[in-house]
């Protein structure tokens, strides 16, 4: 294929055209750089010269399909959104490339409705059509749109061939052939093209190194790997991230992987072209709350860096399946928190009810495993940005044709709530993407594991009359994080596997993952601080990315924004959002012991779980997590400010 041809994922060549209508001028919103971008687009449209405005009549039999049996109610906004998951659970997980697809397949659609809307305005293509059926025409056009988006995007993917060819399904059963490629004149088919064709380019263009498989162009780790089969670790800057070791690699989809070392994602993801954030600049950072904390930093710093080690120790206790402990996880006792906090106690009583909500007992044991499991979005899934499209078609399903954006005014049709629902929230966790990832490669911060085995390695720090003192070691707390003597492995003792090992650090842990998960657990004890291990899949233990700051909690939150703002009601439809793990079906040892039923009354609860639930899985620490509440809540209030713009003609105009 030549460099002047672009594949559009179907096996057919679309040429680029040379020149730009004056009716598909770029947007200005969003700085010279994204106009730049826009107009690099726009000029790569497919045989757009001499295109003109005109109303598109059939020049075939009208187009006649009979109603999927499958899902009758769904529009073709929706099918497409649902393909596109598909696609993501079978792909490399890839969040912020994942987020980035996601919301280019949105600006597709919405291009392709505004279009034929007299009031709303495109994102990247504004040109107007007019068609004497405009129902028929926006179906036939944002099929097109999106059909060529997904298809460019995933057909090189792992298991492209799968998703292109559901992709086709999905044509297929809205009768719309795929052979259909024309760009030029004023059809439906050819304006989706076009869109597609646009903003394909766009992303060409957008600064996320998609023609080199969006790698880093300079980004090399500080530190050497750790080898996680191996006890401890070494560290040139226990401030910097360090790739993993696996022996036996497995991608968070389940796919196997041959490099057995870690490659960072996304160092660069800060200067990719956002939606309703501002640029990046030369750092790549466009929000910025400051460092994380830092060893050997301030005072204030350090004691910040081992504060964090330890509180992830203390949850990673929590995880014991022999416990008897117990919680009450209903809405009336968690939930209700302060933006970038833990503080909330709930909520009194269930508004669409007016009744409290009833009280959820569950061992603390099985609360805390399946809370990590459930948000860890691991094999197989359709990654943090994904889950929140999920929730978000199951809340517009619940709404049952009450669909009323803002929560206001006279309820719109399904298709008119799907492009302009998948327009922000997608828009959103794209910038909640860059921000977050920004900031990973700016900072270039630890994860857990290493900072634990690293402050263990050096000591305690607590106590300077005691063995093993080191000011960058980690703080002893008794029943958690205790240093071995031969008291404590004397025969009896609490340590007593441990002998042998006097003068280092003990910590009460989950121990691994154990022989037979299905019937087995790795117990909750004492072992060495140097073999400490997250929550995780021995097979993937951490992912492929610095810490700071978390992208569940920076995803989760952005989405949370948009969904209250979108619905008009932080709650969930009717009050309550329920997910449920039956007895037994926890993936990374046996449990839980009974069935769990994770509980959500608003939006912000479910967020806040999904963010704290990181730490329990040992891969963040609180740092991470509130601060990517935080800037995930600018982000989803951003992007709906602006979306109401392009709703409205105002922006992009």
């Amino acid at each position: 294929m030549s460099d002047g041809m672009r594949s559009d994922g179907a096996g057919q060549e679309l040429e680029p055209g040379s020149t730009t209508p004056e009716s598909a001028t770029a947007a200005p919103g969003g700085g010279p750089r994204r106009r730049t971008v826009v107009a690099v687009a726009l000029v790569a449209l497919v045989a757009v010269t001499a295109l003109g405005v005109g109303v598109w009549r059939a020049t075939t039999p009208s187009h006649s399909c009979p109603t999927p049996a499958e899902h009758p109610e769904w529009s073709v906004a929706r099918r497409f959104d649902e393909a596109l998951l598909d696609a993501i659970r079978r792909a490399l997980p890839n969040p912020p490339v994942h987020a980035r697809n996601l919301f280019h397949t949105s600006v597709a659609m919405w291009d392709a409705w505004a279009a034929y809307d007299p009031v709303a305005n495109g994102y990247i293509y504004t040109q107007k059509e007019t068609a004497s059926d405009v129902a028929a025409a926006r179906n036939e056009a944002i099929s097109y749109a999106a059909y060529r988006v997904l298809s460019s995007r995933f057909i090189k993917s792992v298991g492209g061939a799968e998703s292109l060819a559901e992709f086709a399904d999905v044509m297929d059963t809205l009768c719309y052939p795929v052979t259909v490629t024309t760009t030029d004149g004023n059809s439906p088919a050819a304006v989706g093209n076009r869109i597609a064709a646009a903003v394909i380019a766009y992303g060409l263009a957008d600064g996320s190194n998609q023609p080199n498989g969006y790698a880093s162009p300079d980004y090399k780790p500080v530190n050497d790997p750790l080898v996680v089969d191996k006890p401890g670790t070494t560290m040139k800057d226990p401030n910097r991230w360090q790739p993993l070791q696996i022996a036996h690699m497995i991608s968070q989809n389940g796919i196997p992987v041959v490099n057995g070392v870690q490659q960072a994602v996304g160092p660069h993801w800060g200067h990719v072209l956002g939606f309703g954030i501002p640029d990046g600049g030369a750092d790549g950072v466009p929000m910025d709350p400051g460092s994380p904390p830092l060893l050997g930093g301030t005072p204030e710093q350090d004691q910040a860096y081992k504060d964090a080690a330890v509180e992830v120790i203390r949850r990673g206790s929590q995880l014991d399946a022999s416990s008897d402990a117990t919680i009450d996880i209903s809405p009336g006792a968690i939930g209700g928190n302060t933006l970038g906090t833990n503080d909330g106690h709930g909520h009194s009583v269930n508004p669409a009810t007016g009744q409290p909500y009833a009280p959820d007992i569950v061992r603390v044991g099985d609360y805390t495993r399946v809370l990590a499991e459930f948000w860890a979005d691991g094999p197989k899934s359709e990654t943090p940005p994904g889950h929140w499209n999920v929730l978000a078609n199951d809340a517009s399903d619940a709404l049952n044709g009450n669909l009323r954006i803002g929560g206001t005014g006279e309820p719109v049709g399904r298709l008119e709530w799907d492009v302009k629902l998948y327009l922000t929230l997608n828009g959103a966790v794209h910038d909640a993407a860059i921000v977050a990832w920004g900031l990973k490669g700016h900072y270039d911060s630890v994860r857990p594991i290493s900072m634990i085995r690293y402050l263990a390695g050096r000591g305690q720090s607590s106590d300077p009359s005691l063995p093993s003192y080191d000011p960058e070691g980690i703080p002893l707390e008794p029943g958690l994080i205790e240093l071995i003597t031969p008291e404590t492995t004397a025969a009896g003792q609490r340590h007593e596997a441990l002998k042998g090992h006097e003068g280092e650090i003990a910590v009460r842990a989950w121990s691994g993952t154990p022989a037979d998960p299905k019937t087995q657990t790795g117990v909750v004890g004492w072992m060495l601080a140097a073999d400490w291990v997250p929550y995780q899949l021995p097979t993937f233990v951490t992912p492929a990315f610095q810490g700071f700051i978390s992208g569940h909690s920076s995803f989760s939150r952005a989405a949370a924004e948009v969904l209250t703002a979108f619905t008009g009601s932080e709650y969930f439809p009717g009050g309550l959002a329920t997910w449920t793990r039956p007895k037994g079906d926890l993936k990374f040892e046996e449990g839980p012991s009974a069935d769990v039923r994770l509980e959500a009354a608003t939006y912000y609860d479910a967020a806040d779980q999904a963010g704290i639930s990181r730490l329990y899985g040992g891969i963040h620490i609180a740092q991470d997590d509130f601060n990517g509440r935080i800037l995930g809540a600018e982000c989803g209030k951003d992007a709906w400010a602006l979306a109401g713009q392009y709703f409205a003609g105002t922006a992009g105009s």
